[in-house]
């Protein structure tokens, strides 16, 4: 490699960073959003609005299911499934303490109260048993996430949701492309956010997708996405004026601007999401027994679509510091949320994130990656210790 020089008794060291992240577009796009401004019409629901509708028919197809809307953000998808499930005050909502900060964000935004739950810290999601401590007579909805693609232990979390009556509402915001008992994450009957933010598998500069279990919460979701307006009344006679509006809403829809991004950006997803999958691949096959290095839980009927690639460290500041010798980013992600001051009121005791939220780190694993870059990834970690 051009780039790889040999210092300190043989280490290799690259000239220039291997980044965590990167955004997939091209001209492509640009000539979308040229075709949209050539239209006029940027509103998503105004009547001549086709990009959101082409967008949302596309993606619902691919994933299988019916029912797909688009949002100005995975968030906001979010958000508005809470308030569509029914969550509001003096609820609760079980959620994970390990993921971004809108996951418990929008709980407390529908009103509700996040009762984080401990995770398994072989795979860092849900602990379906410390689940079942948690449930309470105010207990509304599960929210699951999936870990950088990784499927939560979804017929668990669902068995539990059964059994006391809860909704689940399924944090996908990493998990486009993934797979959990050979369906796409979308098809197990549950409210499912994913994320179009712009470094995501898939980006429609930004935005999100919230795909609905059914046309009643289907049709609830979309009049809440938009003010509350229903913008095909029947005897409607003025179009800037509405007869009744039955529940307020938000200004959460997506526009035909980012729609014609994620529409061309769409036909790269098998590319983008199996080279994710070939790298991480390689890490589990090349890392097992790396010394100080502990690969997290692969389960049958699990398939990631691998976002980011996790593993657990014995010496985080060590390896921090000897990867950015080696010009390689590497990060935890995501902190743990309860830690955070404005979610104080909510802490709990979470003993096996304790054990585990210093041991977290996250390497390349994307498209960018080049089988030459990713072997120079795998020598340098086993050459740490």
């Amino acid at each position: 490699m051009e780039d790889k020089l040999a210092v300190d008794g043989g280490k290799p060291i690259r000239k220039n960073l291997l980044r965590m992240a990167k955004v997939n577009y091209g001209y492509e796009e640009l000539s979308q959003v040229l075709e949209v401004f050539q239209n006029e019409v940027f509103c998503s629901v105004d009547p001549r609005a086709s990009k959101v509708k082409e967008f949302e028919k596309l993606f619902a197809e691919y994933i299988g299911v019916k029912y797909a809307l688009s949002f100005s953000s995975g968030t906001t998808a979010q958000h508005a499934s809470l308030v569509a499930a029914g969550v509001g005050e003096g609820d609760e909502v079980i959620v994970p303490p390990l993921t971004f900060v809108s996951t418990a964000y929008t709980v407390t935004l529908a009103g509700a109260k996040p009762v984080f739950v401990d995770v398994d810290d072989n795979s860092i999601t849900l602990n379906p048993e410390k689940i079942k401590n948690a449930i309470t007579d105010k207990t509304k909805a599960i929210v699951p996430v999936h870990w950088f693609g990784y499927p939560a232990d979804m017929d668990k979390v669902m068995n539990i949701a059964r059994e006391n009556k809860l909704m689940v509402i399924e944090d996908c915001a990493h998990g486009f492309g993934s797979k959990y008992k050979g369906k796409y994450l979308g098809n197990h009957n549950n409210f499912v956010m994913n994320s179009l933010q712009a470094i995501k598998h898939i980006t429609s500069v930004d935005g999100g997708l919230l795909f609905c279990p059914h046309d009643e919460l289907y049709e609830r979701a979309k009049l809440l996405r938009w003010y509350g307006i229903d913008r095909n009344p029947k005897g409607r006679t003025d179009f800037r004026c509405e007869a009744d509006i039955a529940e307020w809403g938000f200004k959460f829809h997506m526009n035909d601007v980012c729609a014609a991004v994620g529409i061309e950006n769409f036909q790269h997803m098998n590319n983008i999401v199996s080279k994710h999958k070939d790298n991480a691949a390689y890490y589990d096959l090349r890392l097992q027994n790396a010394k100080g290095v502990k690969l997290l839980k692969r389960e049958e009927g699990f398939e990631s679509a691998f976002w980011i690639y996790s593993l657990l460290v014995d010496d985080r500041p060590s390896f921090y510091e000897y990867m950015k010798e080696c010009n390689i980013m590497v990060s935890q992600v995501h902190e743990r949320n309860d830690k955070h001051s404005c979610m104080e009121e909510f802490k709990s005791d979470l003993p096996k994130l304790e054990k585990t939220i210093d041991k977290i780190v996250s390497i390349p694993v994307g498209w960018w990656v080049t089988e030459e870059q990713r072997k120079y990834i795998v020598d340098c970690i086993r050459k740490w210790k």
